[in-house]
């Protein structure tokens, strides 16, 4: 009667007998992660970040919406035009007639000029304030994007590498089984692992590429140039300031903060403005008069000779013309601009307690995923080695069978990508942190 594991064994050969595919015919590739990273001259997450802001479309266009706020600025430091009319008259039948030009030279009185370049000044802030918010928002999307493409990477390595590894136990039980030292099945048993490293190792470089590609595409690359990166995962392990510290900082810093603010500053500026609008104004109005007048009647010279009458007349004129707000004097634009200033202040305070749950929530987002990542390198990452090991010892000199072995290279396996996630966690985190509080390193070049 055969013992239990004799039959299991019998069982799962019969299982592989049609699992199982010529490891001789394949020819993986080797080291393709050596494609995507080159710690000499491959990019840097600074250097992606500086691409980036350099190279990115939108924020180009929101460059361009900043230069022509300026301009805005400067034509609204100029002066109304001043108006010019010219008028004539004919008489019909007769010979009087008459010629008048008459300019005018708005005053815009009340301050009319300096509310119109406050608003410019207030509109001109928000559009640069937009650009630093797009760059902050960028700058820590692509270094996720690093992030994300190195974790990647690193598992293509690993993956790469524990082929190797079960390339040469392959070769090892094979050349036992060869020898008549170990029963067929476990030759069997090496080529089925093999090959599901080999599958995990397409999938793992496909993800590295796809990663690469969408990392070329955030920062403006065309997606056919050659990238190689550069960097690991590893974060700062010196201590976060306190929150309050963090939070005064996000609430100094922030450029969407502050663009709420400039809205606030601007929705001032047209209350101011609607005010201003709705006072007296002033035209100061000049002009000149010549009028030729010709009477049916005749008189003598000087010199005794017959000549018409007629009468030529040259006048200066002046005046003032007002423009009265006696029906409209803006009272709706008024009590609008109010209402709307009223309303960027409600937004403003929302924003500056939104800023405040997020750096507490990426503080404390980021303190957990350091510790986790720090608990798998020091209680999981080696123990999980260290067991490994031990196993295949113990399996070289038969007290544990293949199944065992196998087993625990999965679960070592396992560990090493989770560990690869958790240090993925805490880089995110760590971005996450420095995008919430706007830290000087995020736009670093």
């Amino acid at each position: 009667m055969l013992r239990p594991l004799t039959k299991q064994i019998f069982l799962l050969a019969a299982a592989l007998s049609f699992a199982f595919v010529n490891i001789q015919s394949q020819t993986p590739k080797k080291e393709s992660y050596l494609r995507f990273l080159d710690s000499a001259v491959g990019m840097t997450a600074e250097q992606a970040v500086a691409f980036a802001l350099g190279n990115n479309a939108e924020l180009s266009a929101l460059r361009k919406e900043a230069e022509a706020g300026e301009e805005l600025i400067r034509q609204a430091k100029l002066r109304a035009n001043p108006t010019l009319q010219l008028s004539g008259t004919k008489q019909m039948n007769g010979d009087d007639n008459s010629f008048m030009i008459e300019g005018g030279i708005p005053l815009e009185l009340a301050g009319r000029r300096g509310a119109r370049i406050r608003i410019a000044e207030a509109e001109s802030d928000i559009r640069k304030l937009a650009v630093a918010e797009r760059e902050r928002q960028l700058a820590a999307e692509v270094r996720i994007k690093f992030g994300e493409a190195i974790a990647a990477i690193l598992k293509l390595k690993f993956t790469e590498e524990m082929l190797s590894a079960a390339e040469e136990n392959y070769n090892l039980v094979s050349a036992r089984v060869d020898e008549g030292r170990r029963p067929p099945l476990e030759k069997n048993i090496e080529a089925v692992e093999l090959n599901r490293i080999r599958a995990s190792r397409e999938t793992a470089e496909s993800e590295a590429e796809i990663k690469l590609l969408e990392l070329k595409n955030l920062i403006g690359m065309p997606p056919e140039n050659a990238l190689r990166l550069s960097g690991d995962l590893g974060v700062s392990v010196s201590a976060l300031p306190d929150r309050e510290t963090l939070i005064r900082i996000a609430l100094e810093r922030r450029p969407d903060l502050k663009g709420a603010r400039a809205l606030e500053k601007l929705a001032a500026a047209r209350v101011n403005q609607a005010r201003v609008e709705g006072r007296i104004d002033a035209d100061v109005m000049l002009g000149y008069q010549k009028m030729l007048t010709r009477f049916p009647l005749s008189g003598i010279d000087a010199a005794g000779m017959m000549m018409p009458i007629e009468m030529r007349a040259n006048t200066f004129t002046f005046g003032v013309r007002l423009t009265l707000p006696v029906r409209n004097a803006n009272q709706g634009m008024i009590a609008a601009a109010i209402l709307e200033e009223e309303a960027a202040a409600n937004r403003r305070e929302f924003g500056e307690l939104s800023v405040r749950g997020e750096v507490t929530a990426a503080a404390v987002r980021y303190e957990a995923a350091r510790r986790a990542a720090e608990i798998f390198r020091v209680g999981v990452r080696e123990q999980s080695a260290s067991n490994l090991n031990v196993i295949r010892q113990t399996y070289e000199i038969g007290t544990a069978n293949l199944l065992d072995y196998i087993a625990e290279l999965r679960r070592y396996i396992e560990t090493e990508i989770n560990f690869i996630d958790a240090q993925l966690d805490a880089y995110r985190a760590r971005a996450e942190l420095v995008r919430a509080t706007n830290a000087p390193e995020l736009l670093q070049k």
